[in-house]
């Protein structure tokens, strides 16, 4: 966008003691770093340190079955990023928070607060919420199907943008002569009627720094798709070969120009789970430390439920049934099943050794090498058009950060792929991405030019 040659955008996906569901059991790890804040100020640090671009926690509000065989608690991530925020000073703060199980209002005020007590480093990353057990915390019986959840997405994801707005910046006059505080011209209620959603008033919090929080998302379905090309300006994916990543990239853009968006303003992100070694033997050896202490119990389960398939469906020494649902026919995570099968038939893999497979990133691309082979591997996926960047996932935490951080960042900065230092102070400025326009004002506008 400034002519500038184009650089790499990188997230550092930050999850307890590592993406790996066996990284806690490592000698290193800590099982009890999920509610030790400690441990995330340092992980944001260290991600800070690399200049990457942001951090993002995932959530669900639901204890997930298999507890017994990893760390399986969080802390809500908002309240969590507040105080990372605090402890920082460049890097941005991407939270999920869904649409299925909040109001806009509250919502949206999270997310402006998060943005004011950060300097405008606040991202949202928004998901529908595909599994059943959450829908029963919230006292329905089964989840909404999987238009009507991103029907109820699109409509929560208006609302919020429109309380953004609400305050224009001419809004706070705080004239302490005349004890006028602020306009109310330019405080706007919203009085939104919708199908969902029943919104009266103005938020209570001003605009945020950013205008609106950094909008990402993760759905790869045909729905997902549409919603990010409509909505999203950066999208976390996941993504096994080449080819299929960039598909993916050159079908999302193409729909975001269809809707008269800028293609460059939507930074495509699959995830990767690199595991680093001095040798490739060395990052071999890791690897296999960390598959050797799967649980394939819990495995099982987590297989089985985004299939799905009744676990008895699933023998660890076959390949998977032949008779698997449709990706169409999920009503859950619909992309995320039809990577596993692909990936499954593609390599001919038995249940036991798909297992070993998702164990570091639940589908996402494992990478296991050197830091130059690493750096290689993202820089030909950068340059083919099938990322803008990359959602980076240590399989153990902190090691495969600080291993990311130290070896593979210095790598790209020489080849001039990455940043060496911050040039902006907020997320979208990271990003390369416009402050957005207050759309009552373009509202305003539309309509005293037809008068």
């Amino acid at each position: 966008m400034t002519g500038q040659p184009r650089q790499l955008h990188l997230n550092a996906f930050l999850m307890s003691s590592g993406h790996h569901e066996a990284a806690w059991r490592l000698p290193e790890s800590d099982p009890h770093a999920d509610f030790d804040v400690r441990h995330w100020i340092a992980l944001a640090q260290l991600a800070e340190r690399g200049k990457l671009d942001s951090l993002f926690l995932a959530d669900g509000p639901v204890l997930h079955r298999g507890a017994e065989f990893r760390p399986a608690g969080q802390l809500e991530p908002t309240v969590l990023l507040t105080a990372l925020a605090l402890a920082t000073e460049r890097i941005g703060l991407i939270a999920t928070a869904s649409t299925t199980y909040n109001e806009p209002y509250n919502l949206a005020r999270r997310f402006a607060s998060l943005d004011h007590v950060s300097g405008g480093r606040a991202g949202w990353n928004i998901v529908t919420t595909a599994d059943s057990e959450t829908a029963r915390n919230f006292g329905f019986e089964g989840r909404p199907d999987h238009a009507d959840r991103y029907r109820r997405a699109a409509e929560f994801v208006d609302v919020s943008r429109r309380l953004w707005d609400s305050w224009a910046q001419e809004a706070i006059v705080a004239d302490k002569a005349t004890g006028r505080y602020a306009d109310p011209e330019h405080i706007h209620a919203l009085g939104h009627h919708g199908e969902f959603y029943r919104v009266a008033g103005a938020l209570n919090v001003p605009r945020p720094p950013q205008g609106h929080p950094l909008l990402v998302q993760a759905g790869s379905s045909d729905n997902g798709k549409h919603f990010a090309a409509r909505y999203a300006e950066a999208v976390f994916t996941a993504q096994q070969t080449l080819a299929d990543a960039q598909a993916f990239a050159a079908d999302l853009k193409e729909r975001a120009a269809a809707l008269g968006r800028a293609p460059e303003t939507v930074k495509i992100l699959p995830g990767i789970v690199p595991i680093l070694g001095g040798t490739e033997e060395e990052a071999q050896r890791k690897a296999q430390e960390l598959e050797d202490l799967i649980s394939p119990e819990y495995g099982l389960r987590q297989l089985a439920e985004i299939l799905e398939v009744p676990i008895g469906r699933l023998a660890l020494d076959e390949p998977l049934p032949d008779d698997i649902p449709d990706s169409d026919d999920i009503e859950g995570a619909r992309s995320r099943s039809a990577l596993i099968v692909a990936l499954a038939r593609r390599e001919r893999l038995t249940v036991r050794q798909l297992l070993g497979r998702l164990g570091g990133g639940r589908g996402h691309w494992t990478f296991i090498g050197t830091p130059e082979q690493t750096a290689d591997a993202l820089q030909s996926w950068f340059e083919a058009g099938a990322a803008d960047g990359f959602n980076v996932m240590g399989a153990a935490l902190p090691s495969g950060l600080a291993d990311f951080v130290d070896q593979v960042v210095p790598i790209l900065q020489r080849r001039g792929l990455f940043r060496t230092e911050y040039t902006g102070r907020t997320l979208r400025e990271h990003y390369g991405l416009p402050r957005p326009a207050n759309l009552w004002a373009e509202e305003v506008s539309a309509d005293l030019s037809t008068r």
